[in-house]
């Protein structure tokens, strides 16, 4: 359930910025807009000027002369602003028997129209921007004062790689390493075209890691890199009544030292080991206060012990401020990097490097990350809603029919030959794209489905 309510939240947020954008646009443009949806399919309930709040459809003939229905539909998975004059996904072409008429969008100068259509993209940008400039100015920024690997999962990619805990990051790619953002970024989402060269301190010696990129982005986007910094600690943040844990007299609070022997550094490797030893007894050792304190735990047959875990840093974190001017050049590079980020990663779709369903995901995955992160703080949720809205405007502004790309297009082909290109051809070429974007939806909803 929490999925579904967080899923609708994005959506609704996200689509009402869009659609808000191309509403804003037409209106100063003075162009009647009819319908801004939020949803498609059936009008659930909605409102206009002449019939007031309402449920259900209005009349087939209805004319709202000039005022907008504002209203709810029935599918929650995107939205529309209907703007009188335009071929668009509603295929409504009444007008195309009659004259332009002054205040339709086909009436328009090109430079209006080429406005009205990237008014959403636009929209979404500016809610990113604000976002990661936000941020960056009424935040401190954290940074984990350390590049040694204190975790490496087994058999994940990270050690497949070659790293090991305990490693101490010196340097990537030939840049020295101070923080863990300087061991991350570079690794996971900078340069994904190039190969990796780290130089490393093991054992009290200096080694050099070459990492095939190619190799390396096929196995960090099946499994992630399953490695942490050294001092992450994982903390019982509670205990449901009724289950193992409580029962064996593990509060929250609790720092998890050991489970089974193993010491305890992530939330995953500490899921793993217990959903893996259904209805076996455990051995679990806790730090409580100053307490080291041995408990006997079985887990369920359905693998749980009843623990909401909380991992923390307990290592040196320096905090950094930035300034207006700092927060807003900070919100404009994030957009450029997370949108070189984008375009790398469908080059490597493309080129065969990393899988289509670990670079694409649809409402199943949407609803999955908009529930994880708002679960983890408002700050980490916000920042999801900023880098989808991001790769929303990266979407739609691809030049392909029915996105506001391919709109672009035959606005700008319009423009150059001087007339309107033909009704039926424009919902051919709508009918088309519709066709081939459900046809790519439920592909993205299936891959979705069958990775969970």
């Amino acid at each position: 359930m929490s999925y579904v309510i967080y899923f609708l939240i994005t959506i609704a947020i996200l689509v009402f910025v869009h659609e808000f954008g191309h509403f804003i646009a037409a209106k100063i443009s003075k162009m009647r807009v009819d319908t801004f949806a939020i949803g498609f399919g059936k009008r659930l309930f909605g409102w206009n000027k002449l019939t007031g709040f309402s449920f259900g459809d209005l009349p087939e003939d209805f004319d709202g002369q000039g005022n907008t229905d504002y209203r709810l539909c029935l599918l929650p998975l995107g939205g529309y602003v209907k703007i009188a004059g335009m071929v668009d996904e509603s295929f409504d072409v009444k007008f195309a028997d009659k004259e332009p008429q002054p205040y339709e969008f086909r009436a328009k100068p090109t430079g209006l129209k080429l406005f009205v259509i990237t008014a959403g993209v636009l929209m979404n940008l500016l809610l990113a921007f604000l976002i990661f400039a936000g941020i960056n100015y009424f935040q401190e920024k954290q940074f984990f004062k350390t590049t040694t690997i204190g975790f490496v999962a087994p058999m994940s990619p990270a050690e497949k790689v070659g790293l090991k805990e305990n490693d101490k990051i010196l340097s990537v790619n030939g840049k020295n390493a101070t923080y863990w953002d300087d061991v991350w970024n570079p690794i996971v989402l900078d340069n994904m075209d190039k190969d990796l060269k780290l130089k490393i301190e093991r054992n009290g010696r200096i080694e050099n890691l070459l990492i095939p990129r190619r190799t390396f982005t096929k196995e960090a986007t099946k499994g992630g890199m399953i490695f942490l910094p050294a001092g992450f600690r994982v903390y019982a943040d509670s205990i449901i009544k009724g289950f193992p844990a409580e029962k064996a007299g593990l509060k929250s609070g609790d720092l998890l030292l050991k489970i089974n022997g193993q010491k305890i550094l992530t939330q995953e490797q500490t899921t793993q080991i217990i959903s893996s030893n259904k209805g076996k007894q455990l051995p679990v050792s806790v730090l409580r206060g100053n307490d080291t304190l041995q408990f006997a735990v079985t887990p369920s047959k359905d693998g749980k012990i009843g623990i909401l875990m909380k991992p923390e840093f307990t290592g040196k974190i320096d905090y950094k401020s930035s300034g207006l001017g700092e927060s807003i050049y900070s919100g404009v590079a994030d957009i450029g990097k997370y949108t070189v980020l984008t375009f790398s990663m469908i080059s490597n779709v493309i080129k065969g490097n990393v899988e289509f369903s670990s670079a694409f995901g649809g409402p199943v995955k949407i609803a999955q990350y908009a529930a994880k992160t708002a679960h983890s703080g408002l700050t980490t949720f916000i920042l999801f809603l900023a880098t989808l809205s991001l790769s929303l405007a990266i979407l739609n502004i691809l030049p392909f029919p029915v996105l506001d790309g391919g709109h672009f297009v035959i606005i700008l082909i319009e423009g150059i030959i001087k007339r309107e290109i033909p009704v039926k051809v424009k919902v051919a070429i709508q009918n088309a794209g519709f066709v081939i974007l459900l046809l790519f939806m439920a592909f993205v909803i299936y891959n979705d489905l069958i990775s969970l």
